[in-house]
């Protein structure tokens, strides 16, 4: 399966003598936290298309949806550092660490981060095709002469798509109402069943807008080439901007060659053109970091969004 796994999977092998003969002699467990259907689960079935045929054990990819990425990053958090364990999770990870009083694990000491491998442009700001918003500015009229606000679906409280839609109701003075489901795949079909009239989706929205399931206003992010129409709502609000990215963690205690090689033969794999194609056509860009890049960038995440869950007054006991 996941070509990325396969990347820390053979740096893991390569990185002891008589134990990298051995491994990998069993699967390998890629830890998704979310349901199958959203940004993270689709990224992994693209790469998994790909690699599962040059090993000589399979990738497992267990969907682990609850609380927000919170389940399965638990498990992962628990499990032995052999590199028969792995977590490919998004920014909801370093969220929880704000939003949350009490975790099940340490987001900062019961991790290593390995490599961030794609980063995606923004959020896309759709709407259902019932709802009479052609624009942003419409948008915003619609929700002010509302009373209640609209229904916005998400893959839960506190990620990334539930932070793009307060700050933006924050800053454009409306009311939207946030209706959370388990994972991005039921909140996407929730909005294209007509349960909800917003939602600010990830990459795995993109075929329904181009299909026509779904309307896309704007971009809670960077202007997308792949849809060079739109807006940023950057553009009508500064600092609107929230920019996803997905990541390869391990439990902490991985070794420090492992580490290195995971890092190495990621960047190889995800340079190679037809993996980056199939990257580029879900919305999102192949990106590697070596590990202390990335476990910097982590902990000014942790800080940026911190500070976002405080002035939304997001907090979950």
């Amino acid at each position: 399966m996941q070509r990325w796994i396969i990347a820390a999977i053979v740096s893991l092998a390569s990185a002891n003598g008589a134990w990298s003969q051995a491994y990998p002699d069993r699967p390998i467990r890629l830890v998704v936290p979310f349901p199958p259907g959203g940004n993270v689960d689709s990224f992994a079935r693209v790469l998994a298309r790909q690699v599962e045929a040059q090993l000589a054990q399979p990738i497992v990819i267990d969907n682990r949806g609850g609380a927000n990425g919170i389940v399965g990053a638990d498990l992962v958090a628990k499990a032995a550092p052999n590199g028969y364990t792995l977590l490919g999770t998004s920014i909801a990870f370093v969220v929880n660490a704000g939003m949350y009083k009490k975790l099940p694990y340490d987001s900062e000491k019961d991790f290593v981060p390995i490599t961030n491998f794609a980063w995606g442009l923004g959020y896309l700001l759709t709407v259902h095709p019932s709802v009479p918003a052609q624009s942003v500015k419409e948008l915003i009229a619609l929700a002010k002469a509302g009373g209640e606000g609209l229904r916005y679906s998400t893959p839960g409280i506190g990620n990334g798509q539930h932070l793009a839609a307060e700050l933006f109701a924050t800053k454009a003075g409306i009311q939207l109402l946030h209706v959370p489901y388990k994972g991005g795949g039921p909140a996407l079909i929730a909005m294209l069943g007509g349960e909800v009239s917003v939602m600010f989706g990830g990459s795995s929205v993109a075929p329904s807008v181009r299909s026509g399931k779904l309307r896309a206003l704007a971009f809670a992010g960077k202007r997308n080439p792949s849809f060079p129409e739109l807006p940023a709502l950057s553009e009508f609000y500064p600092g609107v901007e929230v920019i996803p990215w997905l990541g390869l963690f391990a439990p902490v205690g991985l070794p420090g060659p492992v580490l290195g090689k995971a890092r190495s033969e990621t960047g190889r794999l995800l340079a190679d053109p037809a993996t980056r194609e199939r990257i580029h056509a879900i919305s999102l860009d192949p990106f590697v970091t070596t590990p202390q890049e990335f476990a910097a960038f982590v902990r000014a995440e942790y800080k940026k969004y911190g500070d976002v869950v405080k002035a939304a007054r997001i907090t979950i006991d």
